[in-house]
């Protein structure tokens, strides 16, 4: 699932996806700067579809996209028998996030906190709240310096709510995800 076109997102995602069979999942106009991509699955704002994995709804994010015509974009993924996964993509805060945790039980939010081109700390605290998120994963930070970021000042910020949990998670390490 590609979220928007910028470097860091699109990356090697074709090749990855070419390597492995993977269906590429993302805008149209984004998809269409992967044309050896074997396997694609446009969707839009709002649109869902259900994959023998389970259901993907791709929700707004408010960022830059990266390519003419593009948007950026999130993602609502809820595995069969599994969790419900909300992964924001680049974005700010936004109040549509409200309507994201109404709609659904999001077990993990991953949520962008390096400030500069995407929300920062306080404000991804704001949207774990907005999320009614149990679980999140903060994402986007320290990889240059202008996105240098503690991720233990957001997980103190955030869990001040006290029914989120922060997982922070190491290059090389993994998290296995429960409902």
């Amino acid at each position: 699932m590609v979220s928007h076109a910028h470097f860091d997102h699109l990356g090697d995602a074709e090749k990855i996806a070419e390597r492995t069979g993977a269906t590429l999942i993302g805008i149209p106009e984004v998809l269409s700067l992967c044309p050896g991509a074997k396997n694609t699955h446009p969707l839009n704002i709002g649109g869902s579809y259900r994959f023998p994995f389970g259901y993907v709804r791709m929700t707004p994010a408010v960022h830059s996209s990266g390519v003419a015509g593009g948007l950026a974009c999130g993602y609502v993924i809820s595995i069969i028998d599994g969790p419900t996964l909300y992964y924001a993509g680049d974005t700010s805060l936004f109040t549509d996030m409200q309507i994201i945790g109404a709609k659904e039980r999001i077990d993990y939010a991953i949520l962008p906190i390096g400030d500069n081109y995407t929300m920062g700390k306080e404000d991804a605290a704001r949207a774990t709240q907005f999320l009614k998120a149990h679980n999140v994963i903060p994402v986007h930070y320290n990889t240059w310096p202008v996105i240098k970021q503690d991720p233990e000042e957001f997980k103190q910020i955030a869990e001040s709510v006290p029914t989120t949990t922060v997982k922070i998670v190491k290059p090389g390490e993994s998290l296995v995800l429960s409902k």
